[in-house]
């Protein structure tokens, strides 16, 4: 072998090499992450509760991960119900079955949608969570299940319930099954109304299509991390309809918050667990009852005092 041999045999071993650590398993799998500043260790990312600390961006986390932010490690999760896989028989370029079994073998869940209960403060709260991980947090049978479950367990425990939206719109591998969510997503909202249980939307990214469409938008009040893509179409989409550019930060959670109200709060991850705690204090008159008793306790002392003066 002469030498221009062995150096073309070597370039192939150094490009098979780099292809092998581009996998998408091994990115997750490393200590490292890249944002806006190069290389950065996820440990320091984990302790800004996977906030970018210095562009401040909120990155995508797990359910499990956003419960630990809400309630620490004293929450529980409720199980719920799992329909029958892939009804439809649906096979793209490969068969739905196995998108979910790989799915639910990368994530350990049984559908994107996670829910759980805990406390904030001295109030008890359902809450669901998406996991982006899991196809995209799609929506079908299963997450309307989930969906349905929290929203009943909320009832029967008089509960408020909370919802973490993420997800880009419904699962198309389930057909008119998927689309069938919406309508029973907002059926059980409505239920939680006629109790007068408060239902809290917040935003997270990205939160689009059919999701945006239904149980996205009904909150009682909608909360959103900061940068969050909201959105029902995409923009492509949206500007190759009206044949226009659209305006810089569209479909932003602040842009929906100054320029349509359809945002209420933009709120940094790390204030999310004390403002739910303040806006649901209110929503329940907890602390509106406690300051009744006390205004009621000082006109009784001030009525007291000035008998015994008199």
């Amino acid at each position: 072998m002469n030498w221009l041999n062995k150096v073309i045999r070597s370039g192939e071993k150094i490009k098979t090499a780099i292809k092998e650590r581009l996998k998408k398993t091994d990115i997750e799998n490393s200590p490292w992450y890249s944002c806006c500043v190069g290389p950065s260790l996820k440990s320091e990312l984990e302790r800004n509760l996977f906030v970018c600390p210095t562009c401040q961006k909120p990155m995508r986390i797990s359910p499990k991960q956003r419960f630990k932010i809400l309630f620490g490690d004293k929450y529980e999760i409720i199980s719920t119900p799992v329909p029958k896989d892939d009804r439809l028989g649906f096979v793209d370029t490969k068969p739905y079955k196995e998108r979910l079994k790989s799915a639910r073998k990368k994530t350990g869940l049984d559908s994107s949608m996670v829910v759980a209960t805990g406390t904030l403060g001295s109030i008890r709260i359902t809450t669901i969570a998406s996991d982006f991980s899991f196809l995209g947090a799609s929506i079908a049978s299963a997450e309307g299940e989930a969906f349905l479950a929290a929203a009943q367990h909320a009832i029967e425990n008089n509960n408020p319930l909370v919802v973490f939206t993420a997800g880009g719109g419904m699962r198309m591998q389930e057909g008119m099954i998927s689309l069938n969510q919406m309508p029973r997503t907002v059926l059980a909202i409505n239920e939680l109304k006629k109790k007068k249980l408060p239902y809290i939307v917040v935003l997270t990214d990205p939160t689009a299509g059919g999701i945006t469409a239904s149980y996205a938008m009904l909150g009682d009040l909608n909360l959103a991390e900061p940068r969050a893509t909201v959105a029902f179409a995409g923009k492509k989409v949206i500007e190759g309809t009206i044949k226009e550019a659209l305006p810089t930060g569209f479909q932003t959670s602040e842009y929906l918050r100054d320029k349509t109200g359809a945002v209420d709060l933009v709120v940094e991850r790390k204030d999310i667990a004390k403002t739910l705690e303040t806006l649901l204090s209110i929503l329940l008159k907890k602390d509106t009852n406690k300051i009744v008793e006390n205004e009621d306790n000082e006109s009784s002392t001030l009525t007291a005092r000035s008998q015994q003066a008199s």
